[in-house]
């Protein structure tokens, strides 16, 4: 009898297949979650819109003309939800827009929000990827 068996057997120490078996199974699960979450991260982060308004002008009671510039990934389309509301925040105007797919990552856009009333403010609400 070996001295580890002899520690292990006046210890009351059993080596068992099982535990090394749970412990190999919990490491292969942790490294399959980390795995994944950094396919999350990365798949997420390549269709990610980054949207800056950069002007708007109210026209009259029955438009507002909106300035912003986005960046998308090349060759992706893009579409925006753009709004305009009155001074109590409600929304007067709405519209999505489209934009063709580009080679360019940033471009800038000008678009023209019809409303029902006179806005005080134009801006973007979201961007997606299309």
């Amino acid at each position: 009898m070996t001295t580890q068996d002899m520690l292990d057997d006046r210890y009351g120490r059993v080596r068992s297949p099982r535990r090394r078996a749970v412990v190999t199974a919990l490491v292969v699960v942790a490294a399959a979650l980390v795995g994944y979450l950094a396919w999350a991260t990365v798949s997420n982060s390549l269709d990610s819109v980054d949207v800056d308004t950069t002007g708007f002008e109210v026209v009259d009671e029955h438009s507002v003309t909106l300035s912003f510039q986005a960046s998308v990934p090349a060759g992706r389309g893009l579409a925006c939800a753009i709004e305009a509301q009155d001074e109590e925040h409600g929304v007067v105007g709405w519209r999505v827009v489209e934009f063709e797919a580009s080679d360019d990552h940033s471009r800038a856009f000008r678009e023209v929000i019809p409303t029902t009333a006179l806005a005080t403010t134009g801006f973007v609400n979201s961007c997606w990827v299309t």
